[in-house]
């Protein structure tokens, strides 16, 4: 177990960062998850993380919540001196949440909820956890399709997200010395719980969105976890810095 690379993925317990969790424990990586508020939901995810054999652990996370960060990284210390390290491999910064608002409706508290949620957490986060990543190691970044083609009522939420990209290549650069990598996953419109549902729950929705992809579909969860598990897999080793979009090719 010794030689066991270990992955964190916030926002592990549902959707997306989920999938996540299972494709790099498919890849036989130990998978450390965090949860805000559904720590049953994450512990089902440690169950099925376990089944694949490797080890998996879920450890509470406020994003919104800037000054939780210390006692998150205090924890995620303690969890892998559990598993007789100090450090781990692959940083997927996940977390997140949606609402579709227009330009003229944003009001500042949303504003900076997005913006710790999205943006302030996401840098800090990272910053305090590079010292704990081992050379060779990877950080993924998950931004949005919506940073290259605008939606009605993201302006918010893609543009904290375009941030991030901007931030991304910063790392990359800055990390590289250490033998870090950084790159951003960008999915398009993705059939999950995120955003109240809004795909799953909206047929209308799914239907135009499906129409704008020449496979003639929105993306599933399952879509995602792979990609980002192969940027955390050796045959990865040499994309730094890149803006991937798994959108199925949608407003291309």
């Amino acid at each position: 177990m010794t030689n066991t690379k270990i992955a964190v993925v916030t926002g592990g317990s549902r959707g997306l960062g989920k999938e996540m969790a299972l494709a790099l424990a498919g890849k036989g990586q130990d998978v450390i998850i965090t949860y805000r508020e559904q720590q049953d939901a994450a512990e089902e995810t440690v169950a099925q993380v376990k089944k694949t054999g490797r080890r998996a652990a879920a450890l509470p996370l406020d994003m919104a919540r800037f000054e939780s960060l210390n006692g998150f990284i205090a924890l995620l210390k303690a969890q892998l001196q559990q598993w007789g390290s100090s450090r781990f491999d692959f940083l997927i910064n996940n977390a997140g949440m949606g609402a579709t608002v227009p330009f003229l409706q944003v009001n500042e508290a949303m504003f900076d909820e997005f913006l710790n949620v999205h943006f302030k957490s996401v840098y800090f986060l990272t910053q305090q956890a590079v010292p704990l990543l081992n050379e060779g190691g990877r950080i993924i970044n998950i931004s949005t399709g919506t940073t290259r083609f605008s939606n009605p009522g993201y302006s918010v939420y893609a543009s904290m997200k375009g941030a991030i990209e901007v931030f991304t290549k910063y790392l990359a650069k800055e990390l590289g010395a250490k033998g870090i990598g950084a790159n951003v996953v960008a999915p398009g419109p993705v059939e999950t719980d995120f955003n109240n549902a809004m795909i799953r729950s909206n047929p209308a929705i799914k239907q135009n969105l499906s129409a704008l992809s020449p496979f003639g579909r929105v993306g599933m969860q399952g879509d995602i976890g792979g990609v980002v598990a192969f940027l955390c897999s050796p045959e990865a080793a040499w994309i730094n810095g890149q803006r991937i979009e798994v959108s199925g090719g949608i407003n291309g």
